[in-house]
């Protein structure tokens, strides 16, 4: 019987050893790593380049969208944070699915075929004889041989090698991240609704001499504005409003200081020394207050 040759399955085996399974698996996760860098890199520039703007001082402040509107007939306006309005892309890989299929097939034969035959026929004559009393005999062999043998061998080998990957990668939106969602929970605190004149009060519009009042101002944009409360005595002109330097006496001195911004740097606190009616003025709005004595 003929020996089946091994070599095929020895190769087939030795290709199955030497698959890169590091790279062949490694390979797609690697890619995903870095499609979820890229991911993350363009949701920042996004923040920055929509949300984000920077001013001269290199001082990086939210972007505000303002809508006006009409409310118990006044112009209104309102302040929103465009990042609280926008949807913000957190594109994230959440599931890698990757299928591999190694297909190694070996095979071998041989086959061994003998064939034989004897053949015997006279191929060579004896004669004996004797005789007897009675009789005479005699006897003649004829004798020959052949041999014939017959040989036949086949061999066959061969294998094959097949290598198959499905790689299958979904994405979604991803939630927000932690601080993120802190940012946008304070912005949206943030919206607020505001006099597109602004907004000026006072806290009484009559007091005596030497008492204080209490004056807030917010601009158009929501903001204290504190350094844009001005005064005037109301016998003056329109050119006599004056700031928080007060007004100039005989020699250009600081005469009078009746403004001055409080310790919250949001307020102003106004106390006039004389009797009379003042005008307080911020950006387009006015208040009267009436100093007794």
């Amino acid at each position: 019987m003929a020996n089946i040759d091994t070599t095929p399955s020895q190769v087939a085996t030795s290709a199955l050893q030497a698959i890169p399974f590091g790279s062949i698996i490694g390979g797609p996760l690697t890619a995903c790593i870095d499609a979820q860098a890229q991911a993350a890199q363009t949701t920042w520039e996004f923040i920055k380049q929509v949300g984000l703007q920077t001013d001269k001082e290199g001082n990086t402040k939210a972007i505000t969208v303002i809508f006006e509107y009409v409310q118990g007939g006044r112009k209104m306006m309102l302040i929103v944070p465009l990042l609280t309005i926008v949807p913000i892309p957190y594109i994230a890989i959440n599931e890698i699915e990757i299928n591999f299929k190694a297909q190694i097939s070996a095979s071998a034969s041989s086959s061994s075929e003998v064939k034989k035959s004897t053949a015997v026929d006279a191929g060579a004559k004896i004669k004996a004889g004797y005789k007897g009393i009675f009789s005479r005999a005699s006897v003649e062999m004829h004798a020959n041989f052949s041999s014939k043998k017959d040989s036949k061998a086949t061999q066959e080998s061969k294998y094959s090698v097949e290598y198959t990957m499905d790689v299958h990668v979904h994405a979604g939106q991803d939630s927000m991240p932690a601080g993120m969602a802190k940012v946008l929970e304070i912005l949206n605190s943030a919206v607020d609704t505001v006099n597109a004149k602004g907004e000026l009060t006072v806290s009484d519009h009559m007091v005596p001499v030497n008492q204080s009042v209490i004056i807030s101002y917010r601009n158009n944009t929501g903001v204290w504005s504190p350094a844009d409360v001005m005064w005037r005595k109301a016998t003056d002109g329109e050119d006599k409003w004056q700031g928080q330097d007060g007004e100039k006496g005989a020699f250009g001195a600081l005469a009078k200081k009746p403004l001055k911004v409080s310790s919250n740097g949001e307020n102003v606190i106004a106390t006039f020394d004389e009797e009379g009616e003042y005008y307080i003025k911020g950006g387009e709005c006015q208040a009267l207050i009436v100093v007794t004595p």
